[in-house]
């Protein structure tokens, strides 16, 4: 449970400055947390009490309101510093941003509240077992005058910091029992709640402190006021889809851009050149030079494409209220916009992806032997690259990206593109 006293933040400026000073401290025991598995409860406590994880919060409820392009930023400083830190709030800025689209008033009122004053939510969402991870088997249904949810989720990134949980269920009720539509809602659900079992079991190779273990509910109740109809997000043009891949490749464009820093440090202060090169200094080797060109434009790229991507997706979501000259006319700009980022987003996340991967191996390559000494702590840019880039595959994005140049067919619908 968060216990600290939050700061607000009101401008993007301001933001940015606060990530880069906390990006500069978490960077100083990234190594040593990954290598201990230490757990960051204290630095994300500093994370919460800063005001970065409110900046999202709608000015009519209090908060700063700042655009995706600007979060997306905020992540790829906090993960040049630690990606396992940055990875924390994916999803709490996510479903944040469901309850800006799909909460009633008065949820958007009790979780934006929650959060101004430093609450922290992760994600329950992804299962096993299923056909794919599109299937859903934990289930809500109505029960003593309320709700309950039973089931268990798997990779639930962020659940041992939590505050609230987001718990992705399925509603079946053919015979409107519950008064819902059948269909996907997202329950609010309290971390400590009865019935709620969080189980710290993440063993992955990399982003090991990321708290992405198993939760278990078990008849957990809640009422109707902490359940959230996922259809007005996801099967609409709203960019809800493209704002949590571009978090998504703003985690790995800082990972990129820490690992290419870290490599650039161990050449100058710790690699000798290769003696053919007949230089005196490992930064003087005209391969070494060439090389680390080829890896600043690969980070550039990512970087770019990043900036580019935000631009798109903030456009989408301001689009939602311009309004238009008819309905139709209104929706198809919409759509258009919606499209346009996810083809924006796919392609930084395609760059980001490839940037993370190549520089946090071409560490070793560039520093040579020494570099591989374990004391070095070299190896958790790679994991941590290799573990987040599995998320989403970016082969389907080549397809997306593909189709859209081809067919002139938009991108689906499905709140992952």
């Amino acid at each position: 449970m968060t216990v600290v006293t939050a700061e607000r933040i009101t401008t993007a400026a301001q933001a940015l400055v606060i990530a880069a000073e906390l990006a500069d401290e978490f960077a100083r025991g990234t190594a040593e947390r990954d290598h201990a598995r230490r757990l960051p409860h204290e630095e994300l406590d500093q994370l919460s009490a800063s005001g970065l994880l409110a900046i999202t919060v709608p000015s009519v409820f209090g908060g700063a309101d700042l655009p995706p392009s600007v979060v997306a930023e905020v992540f790829r400083i906090l993960a040049a510093g630690d990606p396992n830190i940055a990875q924390v709030p994916h999803s709490h800025f996510v479903y944040l941003n469901l309850l800006r689209l799909a909460g009633s008033p008065a949820q958007q009122r009790e979780y934006f509240g929650r959060v101004l004053a430093g609450a922290r939510i992760a994600n329950a969402q992804s299962e096993r077992g299923g056909a794919s991870l599109a299937e859903i088997a934990t289930t809500v249904r109505s029960a003593d005058g309320g709700f309950v949810v039973e089931g268990a989720k798997y990779y639930c990134t962020g659940s041992l910091f939590a505050d609230v949980l987001a718990v992705l269920t399925r509603l079946d009720d053919p015979h409107g029992v519950s008064g819902l539509a059948p269909g996907e809602y997202v329950a609010f659900v309290a971390a400590l709640e009865p019935g709620v079992r969080i189980v710290d079991d993440w063993d992955a190779l990399g982003q090991r402190t990321t708290g992405s273990g198993t939760v278990e509910f078990e008849r957990v109740q809640v009422s109707r006021e902490q359940l959230v109809a996922r259809a007005a997000a996801v099967q609409a043009p709203t960019g809800y889809g493209a704002f949590a891949q571009l978090l998504h490749a703003a985690i790995d464009a800082g990972i990129a851009r820490g690992a290419l820093d870290a490599a650039v440090e161990f050449v100058r202060t710790r690699s000798r050149p290769w003696f053919e090169a007949e230089v005196a200094r490992a930064v003087d080797d005209p391969l070494v030079v060439q090389r680390f060109g080829e890896l600043a434009v690969s980070v550039g790229a990512a970087e770019a494409a990043l900036v580019v991507a935000g631009a798109a997706v903030d456009e989408a979501v301001g689009a939602r209220g311009r309004g238009s000259a008819s309905a139709a006319d209104g929706a198809q700009s919409a759509g258009d916009d919606a499209a346009q980022a996810s083809i924006a987003v796919a392609t930084a996340k395609i760059l980001a992806d490839r940037a993370a991967n190549e520089v946090s191996a071409a560490i070793f390559e560039v520093g040579g032997t020494r570099s591989a000494a374990a004391a070095h702590r070299l190896d958790h840019y790679w994991r941590n690259a290799r573990t987040h880039t599995l998320h989403d595959p970016v082969r389907w994005k080549y397809q997306h990206i593909g189709r859209a140049v081809l067919q002139d067919r938009p991108p689906p619908l499905h709140g992952v593109v």
